[in-house]
């Protein structure tokens, strides 16, 4: 027993330490400013360069000044700097990105190389630093994949002031210091001048929808919300399979990845541009448009659509991503990738298992009493009526893309949209049904199916956000993580 309470003692000291030693390095190493890298990913499959674009000088630092290193241990990729003369790691942060996803597509296993534009936001450095990227292998085990120099007294950093020509800021949040807040900037996308009115209303209803649920309803001083509006010259987004292309202010595109509801863009310079109006640690895209879209990428940005019967769970369900780290808990969508996770690999993403060690399963906290491992549920009636309704859904969605695309009447593209929504309410009705009807609704267990995977991959509960969509709450396991997130930011 005294082995034991030493051991504990020397652990707490230990962990004193290093979070002292933390508080200590945004002084020893930074001024209150933001440094902005951004930089080309380029490659396929087998290949990636990393190269420098700019480099930025701007806005105080709306990160905390006590959490410098990222500890979540999340994300496909990591930056990392250290200061170069001692190479003490004095700032870290996991993320994802396009290129990752990139990565794990068919084309770029065919080998076709393509060229993403990628951000670093750091505490601008005092001295000469080392900026380094580091990526999970097979096993998802970090290893460098490059690093450079950068001298922050560098003349060829860029120190341009922030015009705020045709640009609209708004604060809908106001809860102190960004410093020690979460600053989530909405930015507008698809909104022309004449619907700058409809933008501050969608900016108010979503932030109040944001607010609506936990953790974010208990955590709301935590915040600090910002709009950020530059008008585009047509209203909406492209939509490819439809033929419809539009000139608006972040080139956002359906049919992203190839997936005709992912939504994102590959103009990052203009996410951040944009963004940088305003303190952030987070961004949203609001595009204004009525169909179904979104995406979210970790430590990244997220984009959601307006005007659509699930509008609010898009807006929460993506920011789960882009925010938390949350993988996918659905599996019997179509996605844009291949062999995205590996049942033989536990995912480094909070929410999901592979169920390898289940003595040490990443919610074991939070399980039910009595609970088998896995967890039984009725999977096979759903698997059986979610699929059918997947092929249902792909067909009546080929059907309006090409109404779309052939110039079809107005009245006969609202009928089919029409009949597409009342379909699709319909099976999310009865998706809900059908798992409170179910044994363990509403128990913590490890449940097969999740991240894109009907066999060998497993979720908490039942039904989450990330799982399916509707007006319902985050598992507990989400709930939890996403609390450890905001409350990194808080310090």
């Amino acid at each position: 027993m005294k082995s034991l309470k030493i051991t504990a003692i020397l652990f707490i000291i230990s962990a004193v330490q290093i979070f002292a030693q933390e508080a200590t390095i945004f002084g020893d190493y930074f001024v209150d400013k933001t440094m902005r890298i951004d930089y080309h990913h380029i490659g396929d499959a087998e290949t990636e360069i990393v190269t420098i674009d700019k480099i930025y000088d701007y806005g105080i630092w709306a990160g905390s000044r006590v959490n410098l290193i990222d500890r979540f241990n999340n994300g496909r990729y990591y930056i990392k700097i250290y200061d170069k003369a001692s190479e003490l790691l004095i700032y870290s942060k996991g993320f994802d990105s396009y290129f990752g996803e990139y990565q794990t597509s068919q084309p770029a296993m065919n080998g076709i190389k393509k060229v993403f534009h990628e951000t670093a936001i750091i505490p601008y450095p005092q001295k000469e630093i080392i900026f380094a990227i580091e990526k999970r292998g097979d096993e998802n085990k970090l290893f460098e994949v490059w690093r450079t120099e950068i001298d922050p007294s560098d003349i060829m950093i860029i120190e341009d002031e922030i015009s705020n020509e045709f640009v609209i800021v708004e604060t809908t949040v106001n809860s102190g210091d960004p410093h020690s807040k979460v600053d989530l900037v909405i930015l507008g996308e698809g909104y022309t001048k004449n619907e700058i009115n409809k933008f501050n209303t969608d900016l108010k209803k979503f932030t109040n929808t944001f607010f609506s649920r936990e953790p974010y309803k208990s955590y709301k001083n935590n915040f600090n919300v910002y709009g950020v509006l530059k008008p585009s010259e047509e209203t909406g987004v492209d939509e490819p399979r439809a033929g419809i292309y539009k000139n608006t202010a972040l080139s956002c595109t359906f049919n992203s990845m190839g997936s005709e509801r992912y939504l994102l863009t590959e103009d990052n310079k203009a996410i951040h541009d944009l963004a940088a109006h305003v303190p952030y640690d987070a961004i949203y895209i609001m595009v204004n448009h009525k169909r179904y879209g979104g995406g979210g990428i970790y430590n990244f940005f997220c984009t959601f659509t307006t005007d659509n019967q699930f509008d609010d769970y898009l807006f929460l369900h993506e920011f789960g991503h882009s925010f938390s780290g949350l993988a996918d808990e659905y599996y019997t969508s179509a996605t844009a990738y291949d062999n995205f996770y590996k049942p033989t690999v536990e995912p480094v993403e909070p929410n999901i298992s592979a169920l390898i060690d289940k003595e040490n399963l990443k919610w074991k906290d939070l399980l039910s009493d009595d609970i088998d491992l896995p967890t039984f549920w009725e999977k096979e009636e759903f698997d059986k009526f979610s699929y059918a309704w997947q092929q249902k859904r792909a067909e009546m969605n080929d059907r309006i893309a090409e109404l779309k695309r052939t110039g079809a009447s107005a009245e006969e593209i609202k009928e089919a949209e029409d009949a597409y929504t009342r379909e699709d309410k319909k099976n999310s009705d009865k998706v809900d049904e059908y798992l409170r009807g179910c044994k363990h609704y509403g128990k913590v267990g490890a449940f097969e199916g999740a991240g894109y995977m009907a066999k060998g991959m497993y979720r908490p509960m039942l039904d989450c956000i990330m799982f399916s969509k509707g007006n319902k709450p985050f598992c507990k396991l989400c709930e939890q993580a996403i609390t450890k997130v905001i409350l990194h930011y808080s310090e």
